[in-house]
Order: C-alpha cells, then structure tokens, then sequence
C-alpha cells in the first residue's frame, strides 16, 4: 500500500511529509486549497509526464517522493526482478521524481536511477486512480479479460487453456520449420538429383585416374617408344655385326667352349661358365618382355582422344564437386543415400500436421469451455454491478460486459475472447466504452461500484476516488461512502471529497488548506477526532459552523460503522 508521500517545491507545497495508513483515508478542503495537487505529485512520482509548471516559482527543482509497501508476492516484485533489479519481497519501494525549472526530469526507484516508463509500469500494479487525473486500472480495456477472469475464478481454465495453446504453437513451429527444411531438402534435392544422373552416367571407378593417366603418358609417346624397342631388339638379335642368333646365342656358344674345357682347368673356369648361363637367360627374359610391351603399346590417335576426354571429364567433375577423381566414388554413393533420406519428407509432413491438428482441436476445446465460463461471469458481473448504481444516482445508466470472438490469428494463451467494459447512461442509447461514455463522478461512481464487486480480486494494493461524489448529496452521498467503507474493509482507499457523508466514514482524515506564510501556501493536516468533527460541520454549514451542524456531524461519525 502507498505509505508515505513528501512534496517538495511542487506549485504552492514547499515542503510537506505525508504519511498513509491502510483502510480509507479522505483529504477534504475548500475548492482551490490544493488537493490537486497532491494527487498531481503522486501521479508524478508514478512516471506522469513531467511539467515544469509544478516547479514552485523561484525554485530549481521539484522533488515528489512516494513510499510503498507491497504485500508478500505482489507481481511488483516479479517486474523487478525482471528489471535486473534488485529486491526481497519484504522491502518498501521508494519512487522519486526530481523536475527542475528548465524541464530536465530524472526518476529513482530505491535511489537507482531509472526510466519515467518503469515507475509508470510498477506504479500501475500498485496504485489506481479514478475520477478526471487517469486512465488506467479499469479505464484501460487491456485490463478487463483479466478482471473479468478473476471474478468469474477462471484459473485452472486459464491455466489449462495457456497450457494448451503452448503445446499447439509448439507443434506449429514443429510442422512449419519441418516444411521449411522440406522446401529447402526439395530445392536442393533437384541439384542433388542432377549430380547422383552425372555421376552414375560418369561411373567413375577407384583408381582409374592414375591408370588413365598413365596409358594416356605411354600412347603420347607411343612412336618414340616403338622406335626405341625394336631398336634394342635388334641389337640384342644381332652379335658383333653378324647375322645370327644374336646376344644369347654369342652367349651359349661362349658357354660351350668353356664348358669343354673346364675340367682341366682346376676349376677356375667355374664361375664363369655360370655367370655366362645366367646373362643368356637374363637377355631371352629381356627380349621376351621387350618384345611382349613393344606388342602393348597402342598406336591408335582414336583410343588416345576417347582416354583424354574420359580423364579430363574425371578431372572436371572432381573440381566442379570440390574432390579428387578418387573421391568422385564416395560422392556418388553419399548423393544416393541423401536421396532416399530426402524421400520419406511428405510422410513426415503428414505427421506433424497431423499432431498440430490435434493440438489445436485440444485447444480450442478447452478456449471454448473458457469462452462460456466468461459469459456466465459476464451476466453474473452486469447484474451484480447493475444493482450497485441506482443508490449511487445512477439508476439510469447500465453497465454491460462486452465478450467478443477473436479472428484466428488474434487468439492466445488467453483464449479466444476480446473483453470491454461499456456502460450506456440513459436508456435507450447504444454502450460504450467505460472511459468515453462516463466522465467525472459519473465514472468515479462507476469505477467504485464496478471495484466494490470486484473486491479480493484485484491485485492493486490502493485505489484512488477523485470527488467520487461530485453532484451527489444525502442519501446517494452516504451510499458512497458505505461502499467506500466496504472497499477499505479488502484495500486502501484514499478519497478526495466534498461530502461530508463520505468524510465521517474515513479512518484518517486530512484536511487540505492554504495558508499565508509569507506568502500562500499549501498545508495538510492530519485530523484529531475533536478536529474531524469541525471539520464536517464544517462541511455541512459552511463557512459559518453552527452547533446544528456539530451535532449533524456526531450522527454522521457515529454512524459510519467503524
């Protein structure tokens, strides 16, 4: 709850301590006393938009503090932390406004600086101000699903449909990412498709490169090496100029005169003899094998171009796939198995959208059920509310809770309902909404009996009526402070009022004056019973105080139920 406020230099305040208790506080005073400017202040300090009007003339600056002491678990306390700010559910908020004669504004939670936009954020769970200074709380229709929800106690629907919708654009960014790894797989499957078709044309073979690249060398030089060959074979056929059996016939016969006499030479003619046998056998291996690759070697120019344009095209698919001729057979597989990979993706497809599908009828099962729970607590709140505005002088007007369907793409974890607050006030004209149709007491009175129903649902702490009672007296006047009562019985309640039917009900009362200290000046006190009671009658004769009028105002106080 708000438990303190201190205005410095702010329009007529030059320095004011207030302190706040829970239950219902008023501030009463004469018309122009200042009262406004309190709640200008608090606004303020709740990241209002600066004015360096409100700096007291003369001043550098004007400095608006407000003290807060949320209750354990306040969502305050998760915004915070959100924030990155630091905090424990048991500490106050202090929430600083400085202003300074040129316009320059600077806001403070806790001494820290922040934004104007955070206090105005973290205000709005903690303060609602109704009457002619706000519109937010209730005047705002992002506000009304959730109050409706709380007074219809939708929390395991609530809880049951965002569970549900989390699952279903789960499944949806499920299907669409699988479509687009689909699409992608399709556009490149026809690459893929093009590559496997030239590669299986292509049919390279492991090691036919180097085997390719080797013929290729021996038939580019395929004259040149036949020249060479029957060159050599022809010296090894013949044997010192003469016609013979060449090398290895020079050789045997040499092996056979040796042989005859080796017997008579001790031996010595041994090694010889052998090395004599192996070199003719050597040189009939020799002629064999030349005779036998002289035979190999092609001499075809057509073979030779049919073998270039196969290693070339070896070689050029290789570079067109970043590998070498080696790795073309790899590839060739791997593109065949990525594919077949690729040809189950419709099936899968089919799968997801079948699971989305489900999910979505699961939710809207459940959005559904949610949508009637809410036109139930819908009718339960325009009678409810309804039945609170004839003592308010209100008889004529009608409140009505507007539920209608979203298109499709507006749905959410909230379900599939747009909520509105709309109030006609006369009979016979078409509702609409809260803040355009009512204006002044009308939506103050308004805003009390819509709070009254929906006490111990809201989560603000302190609520805020702005001459709640302006055009109202009597019995419609100490309506509204009964009901005040009733709502500072779940909140605090602080009221800015002209009845003296209203005042009589207050746990605290301040009373707002302006004095001359040197020159006017804005003060509030904090009433004394004694001074209470002056007050009101005050209130009740005017300017003139009559003991009619105190004995007026002790029926008032000892009426107000406390």
């Amino acid at each position: 709850m708000l438990v303190g406020l201190s205005i410095r230099d702010v329009v007529l305040v030059d320095r004011l301590d207030l302190a706040f208790e829970a239950g219902l506080s008023v501030l009463t005073g004469e018309t122009g006393a200042g009262k406004s400017i309190l709640l200008d202040s608090l606004s303020l300090a709740l990241g209002a938009r600066a004015d360096s009007g409100l700096v007291r003339t003369g001043s550098p600056q004007l400095v608006v503090t407000a003290r807060f002491a949320p209750p354990v678990g306040h969502p305050v306390w998760d915004l915070l932390r959100d924030q990155g700010l630091e905090c424990s559910d048991d500490d106050s908020l202090v929430f600083r406004r400085t202003v300074t004669a040129d316009g320059r504004s600077r806001a403070f939670l806790n001494d820290q600086p922040v934004s104007a936009a955070l206090l105005r954020q973290l205000g709005e769970t903690l303060v609602e101000i109704h009457g002619q200074f706000d519109s937010h709380g209730l005047l705002n229709p992002a506000t009304h699903l959730e109050v409706l929800d709380s007074f219809g106690g939708q929390a395991s629907r609530l809880a049951a449909c965002a569970g549900s919708w989390r699952v279903w654009r789960e499944r949806a960014r499920e299907r669409t990412t699988a479509e687009a790894a689909v699409a992608q797989a399709q556009a490149l499957e026809e690459q893929l498709r093009a590559d496997a078709a030239e590669l299986d044309s292509l049919a390279p073979k492991p090691g036919e490169e180097a085997q390719l690249a080797e013929r290729r060398a021996m038939m580019m030089n395929s004259e040149k090496l036949v020249e060479a060959m029957n060159a050599a074979f022809s010296a090894l056929s013949q044997s010192g100029g003469n016609q013979g059996g060449g090398v290895a016939c020079s050789l045997r016969a040499a092996h056979r005169h040796l042989e005859r006499i080796a017997d008579k030479a001790g031996g010595r003619l041994d090694a010889v003899i052998a090395a004599l046998d192996r070199a003719a056998i050597e040189i009939d291996e020799a002629s064999g094998t030349l005779e036998k690759v002289s035979a190999s070697v092609e001499l075809d120019s057509g073979r030779l171009e049919q073998m270039e344009e196969r290693l070339f095209a070896l070689r050029a698919a290789a570079r067109r796939h970043g590998t070498d001729a080696n790795g073309l057979v790899a590839l060739r597989q791997t593109l065949h198995q990525r594919l077949a990979a690729l040809e189950d993706g419709g099936g899968a497809i089919a799968r997801l959208v079948r699971t989305e599908q489900a999910a979505r009828a699961e939710y809207v099962a459940l959005a559904r059920d949610l949508s009637r729970a809410r036109a139930e607590a819908a009718t339960r709140l325009d009678q409810a509310v309804n039945a609170e505005l004839p003592p308010l002088k209100l008889s004529r007007a009608s409140f009505h809770t507007r539920v209608t369907p979203l298109a499709e793409a507006e749905w959410s974890a909230e379900g599939l309902d747009r909520v509105v607050f709309e109030v006609a006030t006369n009979p016979g004209t078409v509702p609409g909404p809260l803040g355009r149709i009512a204006s002044g007491g009308e939506l103050a009175r308004f805003m009390l009996a819509l709070k009254v129903i929906l006490a111990g649902t809201s989560r603000v702490p302190s609520l805020i009526f702005d001459e709640v009672d302006t055009g109202i007296g009597g019995a419609t006047a100490d309506a509204v402070g009964h009901r005040l009562a009733r709502l500072a019985a779940t909140v605090q309640v602080l009221v800015v009022t002209h009845s003296p039917q209203v005042a009589a009900r207050a746990h605290t009362h301040l009373r707002v004056e302006k004095r001359d200290q040197g020159g006017m000046r804005t003060v509030v006190e904090t009433l004394a019973p004694n001074a209470r009671r002056e007050e009101i009658a005050r209130m009740l004769a005017g300017a003139a105080i009559t003991d009619e009028a105190r004995a007026a105002a002790d029926r008032l106080m000892a009426g107000e139920g406390r």
